[in-house]
């Protein structure tokens, strides 16, 4: 499809918003920020939460496109992931099919399938319809916001690519993050692709570089035009010597979902 001109970016103060907002610009997008906080330097910037469904439909109003980054992106009680990344993204589904907006980007994550162990001696890169293994209620609502694009492209015709993004830093942090990486360049890259795609209905990709170490299938992000150009290779000699090999006896360095299946990070709000 044409490249839309103006998309909505949701959670755009957050990490990923963050380096979104500054790159995709150069890809031609005029991006409508929206976000619970105040951007600094943005004075345009729509502040409005996801319950808010009125401030959602104004905010979706005459875009081509939307990304969908907002809530909460780690673990949390029950109810705070239901009323923020269920019921919102709900929301912001509901806004999109009343505007008529057709094509949603959708950071799911690879937490939707954190209770997969990774692919170990010569095993089959992941597919991604491997069944989905949530391994907290963060990623249980990645799970729900898949199956939710689903529904409104069956029924309602509203397309979608979730992305189940692995970690998305200017560099791993981790000997486990070699392996699901996304540069910042990368993953411009894949959202690019994910807005100009032909008729993805709704297609479910991994998102991350071409690392070496690879635990899953880019397939379905390649079919959409996503050409990966970076490898956290570069960032392993000294990630190794500091960190050792990952231990496939320790839980979490097993898992595709890290530390997230025994101690997941807890939302600080």
């Amino acid at each position: 499809m044409p490249a839309p001109r103006t998309v909505l970016l949701t959670g755009a103060a957050g990490g990923l918003g963050t380096l979104m907002r500054n790159l995709l610009p150069a890809f031609g997008y005029h991006l409508r920020l929206l976000d619970l906080r105040p951007i600094e330097g943005e004075p345009d910037a729509i502040t409005a939460d996801l319950a808010d469904r009125a401030a959602l439909r104004e905010a979706v109003r005459g875009v081509d496109a939307i990304i969908h980054l907002a809530g909460i992106s780690l673990e949390a009680s029950f109810d705070k992931i239901l009323k923020s990344n269920i019921e919102g993204t709900h929301n912001l589904y509901e806004a999109a099919r009343e505007e008529g907006v057709r094509r949603v980007v959708f950071a799911s994550s690879n937490h939707a399938v954190g209770f997969t162990p990774y692919p170990r001696d010569g095993a089959p890169l992941i597919p991604v319809d491997t069944p989905r293994r949530p391994d907290t209620f963060y990623g249980l609502s990645k799970s729900f916001g898949e199956d939710l694009a689903q529904l409104y492209w069956d029924k309602h015709g509203v397309e979608t690519v979730s992305v189940r993004i692995g970690s998305c830093f200017p560099q791993p942090s981790s000997v486990r993050m070699l392996s699901v990486w996304m540069s910042p360049a990368d993953g411009a890259r894949l959202f690019h692709a994910a807005l100009t795609a032909e008729e993805v209905g709704h297609t479910v990709v991994y998102g991350s570089s071409a690392n070496t170490r690879l635990w899953w299938d880019l397939s379905t992000a390649r079919a959409l035009g996503y050409e990966p150009r970076d490898d956290s290779e570069q960032f392993a000699e000294k990630l190794i010597a500091e960190q050792g090999e990952l231990d496939p006896e320790n839980v979490a360095q097993a898992y595709l979902g890290g530390h997230f299946v025994n101690d997941p990070p807890i939302w600080p709000y």
